[in-house]
C-alpha cells in the first residue's frame, strides 16, 4: 500500500534529517566564536571591464603602423549624417597636419571608425584616440543639439578603443585595401566612390575596388 510505503521511507529520513539539523546548529555556535574576516573592497571599475584588459601590454611604439577602431556611444549611427562623420574627417586630418600620424587609410561607418596610420614621435595610441574623440564630440555635440533643440549633451563615444599593432610582415596596402572596402561588405553601396566616408593614400587603385577584398 502507499501509505506503508510512505510510512517506511519517513521512518528512515528521521533520523538523518534530525542529525542534519544538531550538526548545523552546532556549527553556527561554533561560528559565533571565531573572529569575523573583514571585508574586502572590490576594486571599482571607471572604464567596461574588456578595456582594463586591453590596456594591459599595450605599447605605443612611434615610426610603427597600427590600425584603431573605436565605436559610437551606445552604436548609435550617428555618421549617416555625412555632416557629422566629415567633422571627424577634419580632426583626423589635423592629426595628420600635426604630425601625431601619417594617416595611410580610414573609413568611417555609420556608428564606428577604422584608421591605418603610422604613430608620430611624441605621441601615444591614448593620447591620440583622446585627442581625436575629444575634439571631434565637441563639435558633434554641438551640431546635434543645435540642429535638434536639445540642452543635455549625450556622449558621442565610447569610452575605450581597439588597436591592431601591424606586423612587418603585413601588406599594408591590402590592409588599406580592406579596411575602406568596409561599405561594400555591410552593403552600404555598391562602388566604393558612392561612399563619401573614406581614404587611403593609394587612391587611384583603392577606387578601383567594386567587390569586398
Amino acid at each position: 500500500p502507499v501509505g506503508a510505503a510512505s510510512a517506511a521511507i519517513s521512518a528512515r529520513l528521521t533520523p538523518l534529517i534530525a542529525a542534519k539539523a544538531a550538526s548545523t546548529k552546532t556549527n553556527r555556535k561554533a561560528g559565533k566564536n571565531m573572529p569575523s574576516t573583514p571585508k574586502q573592497n572590490k576594486p571599482r571599475f571607471t572604464h567596461y571591464p574588456g578595456q582594463q584588459a586591453l590596456r594591459k601590454g599595450r605599447v605605443s611604439l612611434p615610426g610603427h603602423a597600427y590600425v584603431l577602431t573605436t565605436s559610437t556611444e551606445q552604436r548609435r549611427p550617428l555618421f549617416k549624417n555625412p555632416i557629422l562623420g566629415r567633422i571627424v574627417v577634419k580632426e583626423m586630418r589635423r592629426l595628420h597636419e600635426q604630425q601625431a600620424v601619417n594617416s595611410l587609410a580610414f573609413v568611417i561607418m555609420p556608428d564606428h571608425l577604422h584608421w591605418l596610420f603610422i604613430l608620430g614621435e611624441g605621441w601615444t595610441l591614448a593620447q591620440l584616440a583622446r585627442t581625436l574623440k575629444g575634439r571631434s564630440a565637441r563639435i558633434i555635440s554641438q551640431q546635434e543639439n543645435y540642429q535638434k533643440g536639445q540642452k543635455n549633451i549625450q556622449p558621442v563615444w565610447q569610452r575605450g578603443y581597439y588597436d591592431h599593432s601591424v606586423r612587418d610582415d603585413e601588406d599594408l596596402h591590402r590592409m588599406a585595401r580592406y579596411i575602406v572596402a568596409n561599405p561594400l561588405r555591410a552593403g552600404l553601396v555598391k562602388q566604393l566612390s558612392n561612399y563619401p566616408l573614406w581614404d587611403a593614400l593609394w587612391l587611384t587603385d583603392t577606387l578601383n575596388t567594386s567587390h569586398p577584398p
